[in-house]
Parts: C-alpha cells; structure tokens; sequence
C-alpha cells in the first residue's frame, strides 16, 4: 500500500510520484498529461508565460486529462539589480557575451521593454484558469494568495531546499513540501539565503524536513529509478519527483541534442552555474559553462533574456557546449524514451523492491 498515503489521497493520484516541472519552454502539454493520466501528477513549468498563455495552458491541459495536474510559477521572478538595470550595465552584460553573438552570426540585441514575465500577473490567470494545483518556486505567495487558492479548491506546493525553507512553507500552510536536494537538475531555488550556502544533498535533508514539518514531503534530487522512490519513503517522504528522466522522454519539448545528451548513459560530470540564467543552476558541464561561470554574469532575468537570444542558434547547430544542458546528477541512469513506458517502470521497480524488504 506504499501509494496509499496523505499526499496520494490529497491530490487524488494513483501513484506517489511527482513529474518535476521544467521551465524555458522544456514541458508539454503532452508530457504532462502523460504522467497524469498514468496516475502520477504531471507538472508544467509556466514562469515564462504571459497570463494569456497560462490561460490557454490550463484549458489545454483540461481537455488532454482528467487527472490533477500542477502548473509552476516562480515567485521571485527578478532578483534585485534587474529591477533597475540601466541600458549601459545592459551593454555591459551583453558586451561579455559578444563572442557568443558572433560565433553564431546573431546581431548584438538592444535592450529590451522587458526581460521577463511577472509573478503578479501570472498568479491572477492562475485563479482564475483554476488548474487542479499551483505549484511554485523561488518564494512564497502571500498569504492573501494562498487562502484564495483555498477558496478556489487549488492545491498548493512550494519548494525547499534547506530546512528552513521547509518549515516557512509549512507555516504558511501551503499543502505540500517539495523537498529538493542538490542532486537536482536545474535551478537551486532558494529565497531565504544564496543558494550557494543552502547546498544540502536529498539524503540529509528529506529526514530533517520530514521531522520537522505537518505537510506531506515529497523528496526531489537524485532520483531517476524505483531504487530512488524506495529510498525516499525510507527516508519519510510521501513521494518522490523525478525531473531529468522525464526530460529525456519523447513527450518533452527538450531539444533532440539535449535529450541525446540525457540518454547516452555516459558518466559525463554535471555543474552548477550562473552563467546561462544569473540564477545557480545545474546543468551537465560544458564550454559555456568554463568561459562565462565567473561574477560578471548579469542578474536574473537579464542573463536568461541574453543567452536566449542565441540558444535557438546553438541547438540548431546542435552545439551542445553553448547551450544549458539541465540534468541532475543521476542523469547517466536513464534508461526510457517514453514517459507512460518510465511511469509504468518505475511502478514496477517500485513494488518489487519492497517486496524484497
């Protein structure tokens, strides 16, 4: 009865495991539903959307499932020096990424109205599209936010990296914790202190947060398997997200040179950096990585804004050293290219190995 728990019954799933939500146009509506209609909860990275296409998001994912399904939202969507970045400290930060620009024959752009979209706006089309749950990084929405969501039958989960971070969520009664280790692939999406001091590996966090806090525990970082599930309940967790395995599924919009780089079993070393977003992120390492890692990176969204500007180029030339490769740390035990196929797998090692307990 091991998907027979709080967090299943609470967000109606057959199976406690998590499709971790992936920003920068890398989910689907397809993937998605996939996973949910499997039983698990399919998720979708939306913090790069206009409320317009958020709404169109969540009446698409409604028609393609039934089942729940959570739609991700960054709270702090700018850090600070973002908020009043001047145009020469723009062509500044662009200057430094000239090479880039001219490596794949792409004009210098000029600054932009805007760099990004607003968590203010997007939570408003959230409520009102009404998506079966919120999930959210990078911060907590206000209280006022929270109790709408109640209000509207939409069920919320936040992000934590430390166990402070855990306990915050759990005070502001959000219904779930998302504990993530820094195993994970993609952003280290810290708000009470720099990600680089909130470095805490899955299997010493999932146990302190879970003594810790009311909330169901899902446990993220690290797992790509049904050895990784098992060890997240021993852990006392109530579930388990899985990202870059489900990245490397056909059903995502990752690019074909990403996923190949996801599939080929290859002990390649992964790093966090700076340098694609402005935000610590991980992601397996490559040239970009070594060249523009230092502190002359512009802030969030600049940087992501910048590196988007050839990012298309890059994959197309299916250059993989210039373009983020996002992937956790067990990226390397991949082994399935369709998620119903993963999903039914990873029941199936699941089961098994706690028969042999």
């Amino acid at each position: 009865m091991w998907n027979k728990n709080a967090f299943t019954q609470l967000m109606k799933l057959d199976w406690p495991i998590v499709q971790g939500a992936f920003g920068s146009g890398l989910s689907s509506v397809q993937l998605a539903s996939t996973v949910s209609n499997a039983g698990g909860l399919g998720s979708y990275g939306a913090h790069y959307m206009t409320p317009e296409q958020i709404l169109n998001l969540v009446t698409e994912l409604k028609a393609a499932t039934s089942r729940s399904f959570a739609v991700n939202l960054w709270v702090s969507d700018h850090d600070a020096e973002a908020e009043t970045i001047t145009p020469l400290q723009f062509e500044q930060y662009r200057d430094r990424l000239k090479p880039m620009f001219e490596r794949f024959h792409i004009p210098l752009p000029q600054m932009p109205e805007k760099f990004g979209e607003r968590f203010d706006s997007q939570i408003e089309a959230v409520l009102k599209a009404k998506p079966p749950v919120l999930s959210f990084v990078f911060g907590i929405p206000s209280a006022e936010i929270l109790k709408e969501c109640k209000q509207r039958g939409i069920l919320t989960m936040g992000t934590a990296i430390t166990v402070e971070e855990a306990m915050a969520l759990d005070e502001a009664n959000v219904d779930v914790i998302v504990a993530s280790g820094f195993e994970a692939g993609g952003h280290r999406v810290s708000f009470l202190k720099a990600p680089e001091d909130s470095l805490i590996g899955t299997f010493s966090l999932i146990p302190m947060v879970v003594d810790r806090v009311k909330r169901p525990v899902v446990a993220a970082g690290g797992i790509a398997d049904g050895r990784g599930i098992v060890a997240a309940f021993a852990l006392g967790a109530s579930a388990a997200q899985i990202g870059s395995a489900f990245l490397a599924c056909d059903e995502s919009s990752a690019s074909a040179p990403h996923k190949k780089a996801l599939r080929s079993q290859k002990l390649m070393p992964t790093a966090l950096t700076r340098a694609f977003t402005g935000r610590l992120a991980r992601g397996i390492e490559n040239q970009f990585m070594k060249e523009f890692g230092g502190n002359q990176n512009g802030p969030f969204p600049v940087q992501a804004w910048l590196t988007a500007q050839f990012k298309a180029a890059a994959i197309k030339a299916e250059d993989t050293e210039h373009f983020a490769l996002w992937a956790g740390q067990s990226f390397a035990q991949i082994k399935y290219t369709k998620a119903a196929e993963l999903m039914s797998q990873l029941v199936t090692e699941t089961e098994l190995l706690l028969k042999k307990q």
